[in-house]
C-alpha cells in the first residue's frame, strides 16, 4: 500500500513543529539527551532541507532534484548555515553565546520554512515535490532484501547512538588562567626599564579565570640577578642564577568567568601592584602565579640555588627587567 501526502506539505509541518520544540527544551534546561536529540536535526539537516525546498519545489522532472540528493544536500547546506551562521554572530556585540545562537537559528530556519511553505503552496500539485510511503515494498522482499534492509537499518542506529554517546559522554574541559602584566596606562608595552633605587615603582597585575571551577591564587614576586653563558657541549644557552631574593606575595580567591567577546562583561581582577627596589643593577622582576598555597620565605635569604625550581614548578610566569641606579 502507498501512502502519499499531498493534501498538506507533512514533512515542512513536522519540521517547523521540531524548530519550535527546540526553544523550551533549551531554555527550560530539559534533560540533555532530550537537548541533543532535539537538537541534531536543527544543526545538521533542517535548515538545509528548508533551502533546498525553497530552491527545488517540484519533485524529479527537469528542473527537480532526486529524493538522495535532495537528503544528501540538506546536510551539506545545513551544516553551512550554521556555520555562517557562527560566523556572523562573531562579529556582533552578542557574540556566539548559547541564547544567541538559539535564537539566531530558530527564527532562520522558521524563516525558511514558511518561504518554503509558500513554495509548495505555490506549486503544481501536479508537480510539487511530497513525501509518499510505500509499505508494499516490504512485503515482497526477497530474503536478503529483508537482511539488507534491518542491516542498513541497525547501521542507521548504531551510527546514531555513537553520535548521541560522543556528545553525552563526560569529557575533561581544559580550562586555563589569563594571567598579565600591564603598566599604569594599562598598555601591555613601554614599561619602566630605568628606575632610581628606593623609588615606588607601580604595574597593574591581572587574572581572569576561566578554570571551570573557584581558584586561590598565588602571585609570588621575585628580584633576580640572571646571566646567560654558552655551552659549548649542548651548543644552547644555559641560564645562570647569581642570585635570587624573595619580595613579596599577593593572595586572591576568584570565580570562574564564562569565555565571551565582550570584553565589558569578562569578570577579571586586576590589582595596582607598588614595589621598591634598592638593590643597585640589572635585574628582572619576576612574577610567578601558583594555584596553591605559598610557602613561608625570609626575605634577607638568597634562594638562589632553588629559583630555578620554584619558576619551573609555577603555573604561569611573567617578568620584566629593569636597572635600578
Amino acid at each position: 500500500m502507498r501512502y502519499h501526502f499531498k493534501k498538506y506539505p507533512i514533512d515542512i509541518l513536522l519540521f517547523l513543529l521540531w524548530n519550535i520544540t527546540l526553544l523550551p527544551v533549551v531554555l527550560l534546561n530539559i534533560e540533555e539527551i532530550i537537548r541533543i536529540i532535539i537538537g541534531l536535526p536543527i544543526l545538521f539537516f533542517i535548515p538545509g532541507y528548508f533551502l533546498i525546498f525553497v530552491l527545488f519545489p517540484i519533485k524529479n522532472e527537469e528542473k527537480g532534484i532526486k529524493g538522495l540528493e535532495r537528503i544528501g544536500l540538506s546536510f551539506g547546506f545545513s551544516i553551512a548555515i550554521v556555520s555562517l551562521l557562527g560566523l556572523t554572530l562573531n562579529f556582533t556585540p552578542w557574540g556566539i553565546q548559547l541564547v544567541s545562537v538559539l535564537l539566531s537559528l530558530f527564527f532562520l530556519t522558521e524563516g525558511l520554512g514558511v518561504i518554503a511553505y509558500y513554495r509548495w503552496k505555490t506549486t503544481d500539485p501536479e508537480k510539487r515535490f511530497t513525501i509518499s510511503l510505500d509499505t508494499s515494498r516490504f512485503k515482497y522482499q526477497t530474503k536478503i532484501e529483508k537482511i539488507l534492509t534491518i542491516f542498513v537499518g541497525l547501521s542507521i542506529i548504531l551510527g546514531l547512538s555513537s553520535i548521541v554517546y560522543i556528545i553525552v559522554q563526560p569529557k575533561d574541559i581544559d580550562g586555563f588562567t589569563y594571567f598579565y602584566i600591564l603598566n599604569t596606562d594599562k598598555d601591555a608595552t613601554n614599561f619602566p626599564q630605568d628606575i632610581l633605587a628606593g623609588q615606588d615603582t607601580s604595574v597593574i597585575l591581572g587574572l581572569i579565570n576561566h578554570e571551570y571551577k573557584t581558584i586561590t591564587y598565588t602571585i609570588e614576586v621575585w628580584l633576580i640577578d640572571e646571566s646567560t653563558i654558552f655551552n659549548e657541549t649542548t651548543q644552547k644557552n644555559d641560564t645562570i642564577y647569581n642570585h635570587a631574593w624573595f619580595i613579596d606575595e599577593v593572595v586572591v580567591t576568584l570565580n570562574h568567568t564564562e569565555i565571551t567577546n565582550d570584553k565589558n562583561k569578562t569578570q577579571k581582577w586586576e590589582y595596582n601592584y607598588t614595589f621598591t627596589l634598592t638593590k643597585i643593577g640589572y635585574y628582572k622582576l619576576a612574577f610567578l602565579l601558583f594555584t596553591t598555597p605559598s610557602e613561608t620565605y625570609d626575605s634577607q635569604h638568597d634562594y638562589k640555588d632553588s629559583i630555578h625550581q620554584k619558576i619551573k614548578n609555577s603555573y604561569r610566569e611573567l617578568h620584566l627587567w629593569f636597572y635600578v641606579g
